[in-house]
């Protein structure tokens, strides 16, 4: 059986590169030099805390209904 998530990828520009993090998954964040890097490592960060958290409770959302595979991504404009 597999279950599949949506979640909210936030990319943030920084001075040494890209930050990001998972916005509905404590624990997953990352950087990268490149946005391609913080994207493939944010992959990972999420595969981690998922399996490091695999034995706890799943949540239904409010309709009850589980959440779809995928990552949507936003980029955060660099503050000014």
């Amino acid at each position: 059986m597999s279950l599949a998530m949506k979640l909210t990828a936030v990319f943030m520009k920084v001075p040494e590169g890209y930050v990001a993090f998972i916005e509905e998954l404590p624990g997953a964040n990352t950087q990268g030099e490149t946005l391609e890097e913080a994207r493939e490592n944010l992959h990972e960060a999420v595969a981690l805390v998922l399996d490091a958290n695999r034995f706890a409770p799943i949540s239904k959302s409010r309709s009850g209904s589980r959440h779809s595979r995928g990552l949507r991504h936003s980029t955060v404009p660099k503050a000014a």
